[in-house]
């Protein structure tokens, strides 16, 4: 009977040592691919957000352009205003 007992113990004891190294293994590609995923998120947001700041520069060009052009046509009709 003790030897039985003692069987199952050892069989019990193997059984919790393998499914606690299965359980690792799962929990380290479950790691992994947490990270592979993260990885993959922040260069999509790297590319997003350098879009967009390429995008703004180009925006703030073309204001910077325009309200140089409208402050040139002011000092041109200050200019005639003052000649008059």
């Amino acid at each position: 009977m003790k030897k039985t007992l003692l069987g199952l113990a050892v069989v019990a004891t193997l059984t919790l040592v393998s499914c606690k190294q299965e359980t690792k293994d799962q929990v380290g590609e479950a790691t992994d691919a947490i990270g592979t995923e993260m990885g993959d998120a922040v260069d999509t947001a790297a590319v997003k957000v350098d879009a967009a700041l390429d995008s703004t520069k180009v925006k703030i060009s073309n204001t910077m352009k325009e309200g140089a052009e409208k402050m040139d046509a002011k000092a041109d009709k200050m200019k005639e205003d003052a000649e008059k």
